[in-house]
C-alpha cells in the first residue's frame, strides 16, 4: 500500500496461498484477470486507486464481486461505457435550470416565470466523440434551497463532472461552501465555475487562490445565459472534462450494457425486483448474484436506486431517482408540514402523495425518507413523524435550565462542516429525545438512565458541542459519540478534531474550559507526560484527561499482547488519529508503522503461522473492499460460540454463551446496514473469545469494550427491538464474569 504502483506484476498472481493483499493508495488503473484465480484470497484492499478495470464500484464490493466481473467479461463478451453525470449546483435562483436546458438546447428561451427546481431534475444530453461513439450525459439540476442541502451526500457522487453556477448580480454564492461540499462528497471530482453574468454584470473570481485550496477546480467561465455569450466555450469545456473522467471507456460485460439500455428506455418510475430480475434473464444473465451485482453498480452510479439491504425497499428498483427525490421534497416543501414545524402524519402523506404515481408506494417513499435520515417516527405514536430540518430554530429552554455542576464536556471542531450532521444524529437517536420536546433545528437533549446529554451544532463556528449531566455520564456520552463517528464515516474525506476539556482546578467546573486536541493529548499520554493548561498554566496529567471523558477501553495506549495462536488480544487505540508504531512480538511479527487511519482497529488478526503485515500506513479500510462476506463472518462467530465449553459449573458463563447465540440471530435479522452488522458480529466474537480466559486483564477490557460497542449500536434501534432487549442483559452478566 501507499506506493506508486501503476501495474500489478503477474508474478503476484502465482502466490496460490495468498490470503490478504493490500494495494490501497496506489496508481492502479487495471487489475490482471489472473488475480481472480487466487482461490485462497479473501481480503483485497484496492481503495484510493484510479481503477477503471474493474470499476471501483465493483472493486469496493470485494474479491468475490471482482471474480464475478471477470467471469462475466469472459463468458458474455465486453462493451464499453461512454456515459457520465453532470451535476449542476449552486444557490437558489442562480440559473442552474437555465444552464441545464441551454446545454441540451442552446436555442432555449429564458422564461422569467420559470419555477425553481424542487429537489432534483434530470435531463438527457448526448454528443459525438471522435471515435464515432455517442457520449451520453445525465444532467442533474439540484434545487438550491437550503432544505435540500442535507440530502447532498446521497446524490453528489464521484465519477462525475460538477458545474457551480454563480449569479453575479446577487453575489450570494458561498464558493467556500460549495467547493468544499463537492470535494468532500464526490472524492475530488472535477468542477468548473460558471459565472452567470445577468445583465452583463461582471464579477472577478480569484481562480488561482481557489485552486490553491481546491485542486479539483478546473475552470472559471463567464456567460450571459440570456444572450448565449460564452455558452460555446462552456459546452466545449464540459465535453472535454466529462469525456476525461476515469471510468469513461471502461470495459463492462455486454449483458450489463444491454440491461442498462433496457432500463433507460423503460418509461416507468419504478419496477418490482421480480421484473428487474426477469429483464436481466432476458438479456443473458444466468446467476441471481450477477443480477444483483449489476443493480448495486447502477445504484452506486446514481443511474437507479436499489437498496438491497432494506427489507422494504429491496423489492423495488427505482428507475427514475428524481421520482423518489421529488416525492421526498414534496413533504419538506409542504406548507402545512412547514407550519407544523416538521410534524406530519400518514394522513398528511396521503394528501401530499395523492398523485397516481405515488399512491401505491407511500410506505416505500416514507422508508426512503427515513433512509435518508430526513425524518423519524415519534415513539409511542402510531403514525406521527418529524422532519428535524423544519423544527423551530429557537432553543426550547433557558441556559439556567441546565445543571452546570459536574458536567462531562466534549467538542468536535471541523475543518469544513457539511450541513445535516446534527439532524442525522437527532434521527438516529430520536428515541432518547428528552420528553420528545427538547429538540430544535440545531440541537437536542437526549435522556437515558437519569442522565442528560445536550448536543448543539454551532454551524458558523464549525463546531459541535456536547455536555452531559447526571448519573451515568460516560455511558450516554459513549452512545452519542459512537453514533457521531458512524455519521462522520459516511463522509469519506471529512476532517475534524475531537477536543477534550482541561480538568485542572481552574477548568474543572467551568462551562468554558481550555480544550486540548485529542491527537496531541494521545501523544502526551503515551509517554505518561503532563501537559500545560493554557488558561491556568497548570500542568495536568494527559492520561487523566482522556480517562475523564472516554471509556478507558476506547483509549487504551498500552502495547499489544498476543496469545499463542497469533491473535491480537489487546487493542492500542480506537479513535481517529495516527498510529505511531505497533509491534506484536513472538515467533511472528506484525507491524503498523506511522501513518493515518480512518477506522477503529476492532478485529482479531490471526496470521496462521505466516508473517503478516497490516498495511505499513496502518490504513484500515472499512468500505467493504476485500471484506469477508456477512455469511463468512457469521459462520466464524457461530463456530467460535459452538466451540466454547458448556460451563456446567459456571451458570453466568453458560447464560452469556446462550445470549451470544441470541445476539447473533438478532443482529442478522435487524435493520442495520451491512457494515454495522459486520461490526456487531465482530464484537460478539470478541466476547466469546474472552469467555475462556475471563481473568486475563486484556480479555476483560476486550469484553467490556465489545459490550459498549454493541449497546451503542442497539441505541439507534427502536426500544422494543430484539437486539436492544438482549443488549440490556449484557452489563450485569459482563460485570459478574469479568
Amino acid at each position: 500500500s501507499e506506493n506508486q504502483l501503476e501495474t500489478l506484476p503477474e508474478s503476484v498472481t502465482k502466490l496460490s496461498n495468498l490470503i490478504q493483499l493490500n494495494l490501497s493508495e496506489n496508481q492502479l488503473e487495471t487489475l490482471p484477470e489472473s488475480v481472480s484465480k487466487l482461490s485462497n484470497l479473501t481480503q483485497l484492499d484496492l481503495s484510493e486507486n484510479p481503477l477503471e478495470k474493474p470499476p471501483i464500484e465493483v472493486a469496493q464490493q470485494g474479491i468475490d464481486a471482482i471474480r464475478a466481473y471477470f467471469r462475466q467479461l469472459r463468458e458474455e463478451g465486453k462493451e464499453y461505457i461512454y456515459e457520465a453525470k453532470l451535476l449542476i449546483v449552486g444557490e437558489g435562483g442562480a440559473g442552474k435550470t437555465t444552464l441545464a436546458k441551454k446545454i441540451s438546447d442552446p436555442n432555449y428561451k429564458l422564461n422569467s416565470n420559470e419555477k425553481s427546481t424542487e429537489g432534483i431534475d434530470i435531463t438527457k444530453w448526448s454528443f459525438p466523440l471522435n471515435n464515432g461513439q455517442e457520449f451520453r450525459v445525465n444532467i442533474w439540476d439540484f434545487g438550491g434551497q437550503e432544505i435540500y442541502h442535507a440530502t447532498h451526500q446521497f446524490f453528489l457522487t464521484k465519477r462525475s463532472l460538477y458545474a457551480l453556477v454563480a449569479d453575479t448580480r446577487k453575489e450570494d454564492t458561498d464558493f467556500y461552501y460549495w467547493l468544499n461540499v463537492v470535494e468532500l462528497l464526490s472524492n475530488n471530482s472535477p468542477l468548473i465555475i460558471v459565472k452567470n453574468e445577468k445583465g452583463d454584470r461582471y464579477i472577478d473570481i480569484d481562480k488561482n487562490s481557489l485552486r490553491g485550496w481546491f485542486e479539483n477546480l478546473k475552470e472559471s467561465l463567464a456567460t450571459n445565459l440570456a444572450t448565449n455569450r460564452g455558452l460555446d466555450e462552456i459546452l466545449t469545456d464540459i465535453k472535454h472534462y466529462i469525456a476525461k473522467l476515469p471510468h469513461v471507456g471502461s470495459a463492462l460485460p455486454k449483458t450489463w450494457k444491454q440491461v442498462r439500455e433496457t432500463l433507460e428506455k423503460d418509461k416507468r418510475n419504478y419496477i418490482s425486483l421480480e421484473e428487474y430480475l426477469q429483464i436481466c434473464e432476458e438479456n443473458g444473465f444466468k446467476q441471481i448474484k450477477d443480477k444483483l451485482q449489476l443493480s448495486g453498480y447502477l445504484h452506486d452510479l446514481g443511474v437507479c436506486l436499489h437498496f438491497q439491504d432494506s427489507p422494504l425497499l429491496k423489492n423495488t428498483v427505482i428507475l427514475k431517482p428524481e421520482w423518489g427525490t421529488e416525492a421526498v421534497y414534496k413533504v419538506l416543501d409542504d406548507k402545512q408540514v412547514i407550519n407544523n414545524r416538521g410534524r406530519f402524519t400518514t394522513e398528511d402523506l396521503n394528501n401530499i402523495w395523492s398523485d397516481k404515481q405515488y399512491q401505491f408506494k407511500q410506505a416505500e417513499l416514507l422508508e426512503l425518507m427515513m433512509r435518508f435520515k430526513l425524518c423519524y417516527k415519534i415513539p409511542r405514536t402510531n403514525n406521527t413523524y418529524i422532519a428535524p430540518q423544519l423544527l423551530t430554530k429557537t432553543k426550547p429552554y433557558n441556559d439556567d435550565y441546565w445543571d452546570i455542576n459536574n458536567n462531562l464536556i466534549l467538542r468536535y471542531s471541523y475543518e469544513f462542516m457539511p450541513k445535516g450532521i446534527i439532524t442525522q444524529l437527532i434521527v438516529v437517536l430520536h428515541q432518547y429525545i428528552y420528553q420528545q420536546q427538547y429538540v430544535w433545528r440545531s440541537g437536542v437533549i437526549f435522556n437515558k438512565d437519569e442522565t442528560l446529554a445536550e448536543v448543539i451544532e454551532y454551524y458558523d463556528q464549525r463546531e459541535l458541542k456536547i455536555r452531559v449531566s447526571g448519573k451515568y455520564k460516560k455511558d450516554l456520552l459513549t452512545i452519542v459519540t459512537y453514533q457521531l463517528e458512524h455519521i462522520h464515516r459516511s463522509y469519506q474525506r471529512l476532517k475534524y478534531q475531537q477536543l477534550i476539556p482541561c480538568n485542572c482546578s481552574h477548568c474543572q467546573d467551568s462551562q468554558n474550559p481550555y480544550f486540548y486536541s485529542f491527537h496531541i493529548l494521545r501523544s502526551f499520554a503515551k509517554d505518561r507526560d503532563k501537559i500545560q493548561c493554557q488558561q491556568s498554566r497548570k500542568m495536568v496529567d494527559a492520561s487523566s484527561l482522556i480517562d475523564d471523558i472516554m471509556i478507558r477501553e476506547n483509549s487504551e495506549l498500552s502495547d499489544f499482547t498476543q496469545n499463542s495462536t497469533g491473535t491480537v488480544t489487546k487493542i492500542e487505540h480506537h479513535f481517529h488519529g495516527t498510529v505511531d508504531k505497533v509491534n506484536i512480538e513472538g515467533d511472528r511479527n506484525t507491524k503498523i508503522e506511522k501513518g493515518n487511519y480512518n477506522e477503529d482497529i476492532k478485529r482479531d488478526y490471526t496470521d496462521n503461522s505466516r508473517n503478516q503485515n497490516i498495511s505499513n500506513t496502518g490504513e484500515i479500510n472499512n468500505s467493504g473492499a476485500g471484506a469477508f462476506s456477512l455469511g463468512d463472518i457469521s459462520g466464524t462467530v457461530a463456530n467460535t460460540i459452538n466451540q466454547l465449553p458448556n460451563f456446567e459449573n459456571e451458570p453466568e458463563k453458560q447464560e452469556l454463551k446462550e445470549l451470544l447465540t441470541q445476539l447473533q440471530t438478532a443482529v442478522l435479522e435487524t435493520e442495520l446496514d451491512e457494515e454495522e452488522k459486520e461490526e456487531s458480529l465482530e464484537q460478539i466474537k470478541a466476547i466469546a473469545d474472552s469467555l475462556t480466559n475471563s481473568q486475563d486483564g486484556a480479555m476483560k477490557k476486550a469484553a467490556k469494550r465489545a459490550m459498549k460497542v454493541l449497546r451503542g449500536t442497539a441505541a439507534a434501534l427502536p426500544p422494543g427491538a430484539a437486539l436492544v432487549t438482549i443488549c440490556d442483559k449484557l452489563p450485569e452478566l459482563i460485570s459478574q464474569i469479568f
